[in-house]
């Protein structure tokens, strides 16, 4: 505990003498739209409402469909939809077409701007293929590409070049006024784990500060893209404070602070609860000292083969932690069994409404009722 305390001294000092008295907004990003501080805003003030919940690719795809005008699987089951959407930007670094779900691009920029217009929040991650080697996030090959992206490394210029499409998209991401739609931009993520090529073992802490720092100041400060709020998101593989703060790039350049939790097959409920919820307490501690926003960014069990997981395992999970919401992953159409929310024939369906009907559960409905971007 002492080692820990320390830890979040040094990091709130350091970041105090860096910015001391020059900062003028919260949002991380000193040069954020107004929509985008409103975000914030609006996202500190939900949470002390409830907790939001959210759903990947939602709009996207489901359980039996694909791509129809305001589908949605959660919408299906509940009767409304989540408050939370996710979308990952996978492929985009290449200009493809679709990402590495086969999702259009075009799709998601409509789905953006409805999201946006019925006041809803996007949350975006970027499984982003190896410039190294060739291959995908997953390619862990070798420990070089870290150092190969940063400045001076062989990669950089192509890296460069990939941040630009980024950079395309998501100034493109407006509405029919021409407003940038503020969204939560989560890149990076599960960085605590060795399963991507930016993870713990493929790259040292400064090398990943560094790559988190570059990607900020360049999508704001190069690119002048500035309706984006930044989310830190580890994996569930944290034991303290210290560990989650490791690489924290400091507040300067994180608006929201989560991490990424699945239950595996073998693993009970009160294990996936338990875990769940000790870690929430590492990350909103840590959060609330920084004055950052936590989240559960990521979750789920695959295939929710328990009845009552909603209300049993989940909920019990985050219900007495102050977080801005808790996203499920996806429910893919091509890929049996491959789901994280309920279907209208789904076994957990009716619990899942229980979940919906708790007076601290926020979906679409709710989080519109409290008008979340225009708070000051």
């Amino acid at each position: 505990m002492h080692k820990t305390v320390i830890v979040a001294i040094v990091l709130m000092l350091v970041t105090a003498c860096n910015t001391g008295e020059s900062r003028k907004k919260d949002t991380a990003d000193q040069s954020a739209t107004q929509e985008t501080v409103s975000m914030l805003a609006g996202l500190k003030h939900a949470a002390g409402e409830g907790i939001m919940f959210g759903h990947q690719d939602d709009l996207s795809y489901g359980i039996g469909w694909v791509y129809p005008d305001g589908e949605s699987d959660v919408r299906r089951v509940s009767g409304d939809y989540p408050a939370v959407y996710g979308m990952d930007l996978g492929d985009i670094e290449h200009r493809s077409p679709v990402n590495l779900d086969s999702v259009p691009f075009d799709h998601m920029k409509t789905f953006v701007r409805q999201i946006w217009e019925r006041g809803g929040v996007i949350t975006l991650s970027w499984h982003v293929d190896n410039p190294l080697t060739g291959g995908n996030s997953w390619d862990i090959s070798s420990d070089k590409v870290v150092a190969s992206v940063l400045p001076g490394g062989e990669k950089h210029d192509e890296f460069r070049a990939w941040l630009d499409n980024l950079a395309e998209f998501l100034g493109s991401l407006r509405d029919d006024q021409g407003v940038a739609i503020p969204v939560i931009f989560r890149p990076w993520h599960e960085h605590t784990g060795s399963w991507f090529w930016w993870g713990q073992k493929l790259c040292n802490t400064d090398e990943f500060i560094a790559l988190w720092r570059f990607t900020f100041d360049y999508l704001c400060n190069e690119k002048n893209i500035h309706n984006l709020l930044f989310a830190y998101s580890s994996g569930g593989d944290i034991e303290n404070t210290e560990q989650y703060l490791e690489r924290y790039p400091g507040n300067d350049y994180v608006d929201l602070m989560g991490f990424d939790y699945y239950q595996m097959p073998d693993a009970g409920n009160s294990s996936f609860t338990e875990n769940v919820s000790r870690v929430l307490e590492i990350v909103t501690e840590a959060a609330s000292g920084q004055g950052k926003l936590a989240a559960l960014t990521e979750a789920g069990y695959e295939g929710i083969p328990d009845s009552a997981w909603w209300t049993t395992a989940l909920w019990p999970a985050i219900k007495d932690h102050r977080i801005s919401y808790a996203l499920v992953w996806r429910n893919a159409h091509n890929r049996p069994g491959h789901f994280y929310a309920p279907h209208p024939d789904h076994v957990s369906a009716a619990d899942f409404i229980s979940f919906r009907n708790l007076p601290e559960t926020l979906f679409q409905k709710d989080i519109t009722a409290l008008d979340i971007y225009n708070r000051e």
